[in-house]
């Protein structure tokens, strides 16, 4: 059974028998976790293992993870500073800043791995505009030169861990006020405005760095009608065909409110795949799950299936060897004390 078009989550700390009979179901290609799914490391290992098991090839497994305030997994994983410290870093000391996001990578990389994780949604490629809320200190910079250097960083750094990297949130999310999860933002500017965002998967794309990218939920009025999610413009004609991206497209979650205008589930996941979408999110809203995977049993995207078949992750040492080797102590001891610096910057 090849990997389905549909990422969606699971309510507990272990796999319920409705969880197991609808994450069989051919329209399913991959499960997010959250913090609810979490106890400790060992239970997360086996709750992995189970969904692992299920399928074969196995369901993608995915988590937000990329540090300060997104990170699902706390009690027994390494508390990552928000990224703007890292940018801070390198505002003082560019070569220092760029070991660090190595760092951040890596670490998130190889303590996911060590749990049989395949993917973190990161890093966050949106600037630092000073306007939203919901990306705030996420965000490395506010200059797009600096946001694509400690990304391609921090990309490095995951990729020397065995795991591939998903950039967000697509085109920008930086220069909008609202939150699309409980509203669906409006961008006015012009696309000449909007390039400066476009800079970090310009340059992470050149270089072959990205295996993924997440899309937004925003409207760019002066572009598209449409949130770039359900966007042929921005995923067809701006991302694969100007930049040149062969990975894998992943919608944001299209439970979030900024989506709920666009048709039921169903209907929002096809118009996510018709745009150029390769794998539909849904969380917290298992009816509506269930509708869309009933609905795309029957979807078929041979290119997409190739993309989804490359993002598992690689390799991964047993958490003890990792907790124990000194690569993990040094990084361990850098963020550390990036986390203790004088906090310039409130944590939005």
């Amino acid at each position: 059974m090849s990997l389905g078009p549909i990422m969606l989550d699971i309510n507990g700390q272990t796999l319920s028998p409705s969880d197991r009979s609808l994450l069989v179901e051919p329209a399913v290609g991959g499960v997010i976790l959250f913090e609810r799914n979490y106890r400790s490391p060992g239970q997360l290992v086996d709750l992995v293992a189970g969904i692992r098991a299920l399928r074969t090839p196995a369901l993608l497994i995915a988590v937000d993870h990329e540090g300060g305030r997104v990170q699902r997994f706390r009690e027994g994983f390494t508390a990552l500073p928000p990224m703007r410290r890292i940018g801070a870093a390198y505002d003082s000391d560019p070569e220092e800043g760029e070991r660090l996001a190595r760092t951040a990578g890596w670490l998130i990389g190889a303590e996911l791995r060590s749990v049989g994780i395949d993917l973190a949604f990161a890093p966050c490629l949106d600037l630092d505009w000073g306007l939203s809320a919901i990306i705030g200190n996420r965000a490395f910079h506010s200059r797009a030169e600096v946001v694509t250097t400690l990304a391609a960083a921090f990309v490095q750094g995951m990729r020397s861990a065995g795991m591939a990297a998903v950039g967000k949130h697509f085109p920008g999310h930086g220069a909008v006020v609202p939150d699309s999860h409980v509203e669906l933002p409006v961008d006015r500017r012009d696309y000449g405005e909007i390039l400066d965002d476009l800079t970090p998967y310009e340059g992470l794309i050149r270089r072959r760095l990205l295996a993924g990218v997440m899309t937004s939920h925003i409207v760019y009025r002066e572009l598209d009608e449409r949130p770039a999610t359900f966007s042929a413009h921005w995923l067809k004609s701006e991302l694969r065909q100007r930049l040149g991206f062969e990975g894998a497209v992943f919608s944001d979650d299209l439970s979030m409110q900024a989506t709920r205008r666009f048709g039921n589930m169903p209907e929002r996941v096809r118009a996510a795949l018709g745009a150029g979408c390769d794998m539909a999110i849904i969380c917290n809203d298992r009816p509506a799950a269930q509708s869309a995977v009933r609905a795309l049993g029957d979807f078929s995207h041979p290119p997409s299936l190739v993309r989804l078949a490359r993002l598992h992750g690689t390799g991964g040492e047993l958490r003890e060897t990792l907790r124990a080797s000194d690569e993990w102590q040094q990084a361990n001891e850098s963020l550390e004390q990036l986390g203790e610096r004088p906090r310039l910057e409130l944590d939005s």
